[in-house]
């Protein structure tokens, strides 16, 4: 699965990072900590470039599996998206993240990303949909300014016959900067670890779901997430969502051999409610609000850091 939007990582100037746009390095005896350079000067130390500098870029997504719990009432249907080649769908995505962390007894800092708003025409295909993007729009000036030249960026999703995203394609218009860039991604990230997948049985309306997958992103994660059908009118399905996210380890390795950090503390869960259209590749409606805590301790150091995380997605036709 791609990085997790809540799983710690190294975030270097201009390198994918998901959605922690901070830089976290282990010190001699203490945690230092800053914020992404989103400037297109930024330098890249080690060469690695964001993704769709100048091609199309395919990451695949780890597996997932939906198992039953409720069948829910009659009548009973087995739920599987349904449209055909060249089906188009205008829909709206819109994400925020917001970041508080604090490192010892020192003053808290705030590392939010300003919420991106992105209205996107998805077109239908054998595997799955294409995304040409519209006028992407944010609330923070800078980063407003550098999407100006975002409109007319490609993205997709490849789709299981179940609706589970198995690939997300990223590709950026040329003229896209860094910082636009990285946004834009982020922003997709997040909708992918908000999708949703159908189970193998025939379901009705109360049917109750859950679907695990594992996301790695230096921490790995057991992401759960509890899908309940509250309705359905002919192809149109209101799902309410509810997602926790727990650890596999007690310990993170930071990355390049810089150490690990003892894991403390994790709380990350959530809930919304989505409508989907079985006719249709992406979501008509909905929001989905997930956060929590996180708490690291250098064993060496006895230092602590404390992270608190929340991250919305928005759908809107």
């Amino acid at each position: 699965m791609l990085s997790s939007p809540h799983a710690p990582r190294i975030a270097r100037p201009g390198v994918r990072s998901g959605v922690l746009l901070v830089v976290l390095a282990l010190g001699l005896s203490a945690f230092s900590v800053g914020c992404a350079d989103d400037s297109d000067t930024a330098a890249v130390s080690d060469g690695t470039e964001p993704l769709g500098i100048g091609k199309e870029v395919t990451v695949p997504i780890s597996e997932a599996a939906a198992q039953l719990v409720s069948a829910g009432a009659e009548p009973h249907a087995v739920l599987r998206p349904s449209y055909a080649a060249g089906t188009t769908q205008q829909v709206t995505l819109r994400t925020e993240h917001r970041i508080q962390q604090q490192i010892n007894d020192q003053p808290v800092r705030d590392f939010s990303t300003a919420p991106l708003t992105i209205p996107m025409t998805a077109q239908t295909n054998a595997d799955g949909c294409d995304l040409t993007l519209g006028a992407v729009t944010s609330t923070d000036p800078a980063l407003a300014k550098a999407l100006t030249a975002a409109g007319g960026s490609h993205a997709g999703f490849e789709f299981s016959d179940d609706g589970a995203i198995t690939a997300l394609r990223l590709a950026p218009s040329p003229d896209t900067s860094n910082a636009a860039r990285a946004a834009l991604e982020q922003a997709f990230y997040q909708a992918v670890y908000r999708s949703i997948m159908f189970p193998d049985e025939a379901v009705g309306e109360g049917a109750v779901w859950t679907v695990h997958q594992e996301v790695d992103g230096g921490v790995t994660l057991d992401q759960v997430t509890t899908a309940t059908l509250t309705h359905r009118e002919g192809n149109r399905l209101t799902i309410d969502l509810n997602v926790t996210q727990i650890p596999k380890s007690k310990v993170w390795s930071l990355p390049n051999n810089a150490g690990t950090l003892d894991i403390q503390d994790y709380v990350m869960q959530g809930q919304g409610t989505i409508t989907v259209d079985l006719g249709l590749p992406l979501p008509v409606s909905g929001t989905i609000t997930v956060g929590g805590h996180q708490a690291y301790r250098d064993p060496t150091s006895q230092s602590n850091l404390q992270q608190t995380i929340n991250t919305q997605v928005s759908w809107t036709e």
